[in-house]
């Protein structure tokens, strides 16, 4: 494999990339802020990787044209459902928020390792 070939996988090297740092975040973070933050890169790239997958050569938008014939669509499918994850992402972070400031005002920290030695 050359380099011009891996430049081609150039999409799914940065979703792979993305997604180790949300997951590092996510298991290495004692924050529960941080560990949102992570688990929002981690949700980006994942995103990433439907939109980029998504796309056919030659491709357009489905609309149909008259007098044009032979038309090649690409499919609005993954575009649908990624809007619908992303409001389903950015409730899902507005909750975790939520649950972190009830966490902070009953312990008085967000920090993991704090909390788990006051119980």
């Amino acid at each position: 494999m050359n380099f011009l070939e891996l430049l081609g996988y150039f999409n799914y090297w940065v979703f792979a990339i993305i997604l180790t740092i949300g997951l590092y975040a996510v298991i290495n973070k004692v924050n529960l802020i941080k560990k949102l933050i992570g688990l929002s890169i981690f949700q980006s790239a994942v995103f990433l990787m439907y939109i980029t997958m998504d796309k056919v050569e030659g491709g357009t938008a489905p609309i149909i044209q008259e007098g044009v014939e032979d038309q090649i669509f690409s499919n609005p499918l993954p575009q649908v459902l990624i809007l619908t994850a992303i409001v389903v992402g950015v409730s899902t972070l507005s909750l975790g928020l939520a649950i972190v400031v009830r966490i902070s005002e009953c312990y008085g920290t967000i920090e993991e390792n704090e909390i788990l030695d006051a119980d």
